[in-house]
């Protein structure tokens, strides 16, 4: 019976080595000399350092600049708010969302029912699986969840004919 799984996850090579890069031109640039601005990846979360608020800023606009030159989709960083960490030195977490939340996972299975095309969707952990009967039946599906589905940078993975 065909099938596919409906994920959300980042690359997270592609992830690191945008870090890295981003920490690399921090280092270089005139701008950021003699500041305490850093970036640095720890288990699925990115944590920026900056001087000021607006620096902040701009580290985050590095990353994201970077990611975006490695194909990530920069809809999977979860900004947190800069939060104080003595004098006047602010850190923020980017939390890079890897899986799909159960809220989320549950909207697409009702988006799936509710088409009324012949197909099954089931939630297992962190993503959906999608089963059918027909293969034409499935592709409408992708369309369908790549339609409704715009605020999660969604791929389809094990599609099985």
């Amino acid at each position: 019976m065909p099938s596919f799984d409906t994920v959300c996850e980042a690359n997270f090579v592609e992830v690191k080595n945008a870090v890295e890069n981003t920490a690399k031109e921090i280092g270089t640039r005139f701008d950021f000399k003699g500041t305490s601005a850093a970036v640095e990846l720890k288990d699925k979360e990115i944590t920026l350092y900056g001087d000021a608020d607006f620096q902040l800023q701009q580290v985050e606009d590095i990353l994201r600049n970077k990611l975006t030159k490695r194909n990530v989709d920069v809809r999977f960083l979860d900004a947190q708010k800069p939060q104080k960490i003595g004098g006047d030195k602010l850190k923020q977490v980017v939390k890079v969302k890897n899986g799909i939340d159960s809220e989320q996972a549950k909207k697409i299975q009702r988006l799936i029912k509710d088409s009324k095309l012949k197909l099954q969707a089931a939630i297992q952990e962190d993503k959906v699986r999608v089963t059918g009967a027909k293969r034409d039946d499935l592709q409408a599906a992708m369309a369908l969840i790549r339609k409704d589905i715009a605020d999660l940078p969604l791929t389809f993975d094990n599609f099985r004919d």
